[in-house]
């Protein structure tokens, strides 16, 4: 009888990275990886300990991919905003997985990558060395919740979407006046949470560096 096929760690990955495209990590578990595998959940143990550590390896795969190729240059602005889109593309295209960075944060190398170009980059605004880690924190969780966020919207299917839509024009236009002024007088200017995520994305992580830039000595 030919024995039981030996999966390659880098192979359990990538059906693993398949599976979470079409499902969220709460409803993601070893034993349908397995299943998918057409192997038993004894055999991926033997790569991975439990689930939470296999899910912060597909996550740092996604880190490993954004900075695939890249070279610092410019400032150190541009290099944290480099950075910042690399991750945003990386995760538009597996909007699915976006969440997995900011839940189970690894300690790999993707992880790595990306914690050495911005604490580089911090170090060269001339931020003295005691104030660079807490900046560090702010911009990797504002990063976290900016691509999880748009990474929420492009998951919705065709139909969600325009059914948020419609509640949003419900809940803004048809506001009552007298119980929502403010709302009301601003109703005709105010965007729905996906528009202009470019744009958004951009000026907020360049209104942070700004921050930065002013604590400088």
């Amino acid at each position: 009888m030919a024995g039981r096929r030996r999966w390659s760690t880098e192979e359990i990955l990538d059906t693993a990275t398949e599976l979470l495209r079409t499902s969220d990590a709460e409803s993601f578990s070893v034993r349908k990886l397995a299943a998918a595998l057409g192997t038993d959940s004894s055999s991926l143990y033997r790569h991975f300990r439990n689930k939470t550590e296999l899910l912060r390896a597909v996550a740092d795969r996604i880190l490993v991919a954004a900075m695939d190729g890249y070279r610092p240059e410019g400032d150190w602005k541009q290099r944290i905003t480099a950075t910042a889109q690399r991750l945003r593309g990386a995760f538009g295209r597996h909007p699915q997985l976006a969440a997995l960075w900011g839940r189970y944060g690894s300690g790999g190398t993707g992880s790595r990558l990306v914690m050495e170009e911005v604490l580089q980059a911090l170090r060269a605004s001339g931020l003295p060395d005691a104030e660079i880690p807490r900046h560090y924190h702010r911009i990797v969780i504002l990063l976290a919740a900016l691509i999880a966020s748009e990474a929420g919207i492009d998951t919705l299917t065709p139909g969600e979407y325009e059914q948020g839509i419609e509640q949003f024009r419900v809940a803004v236009l048809g506001a009552d006046p007298d119980r929502f002024p403010t709302l009301a007088h601003f109703a005709r200017e105010i965007r729905p949470l996906g528009a202009d995520r470019h744009a958004a994305f951009e000026e907020i992580v360049t209104a942070q560096l700004a921050r930065i830039e002013a604590a400088i000595p």
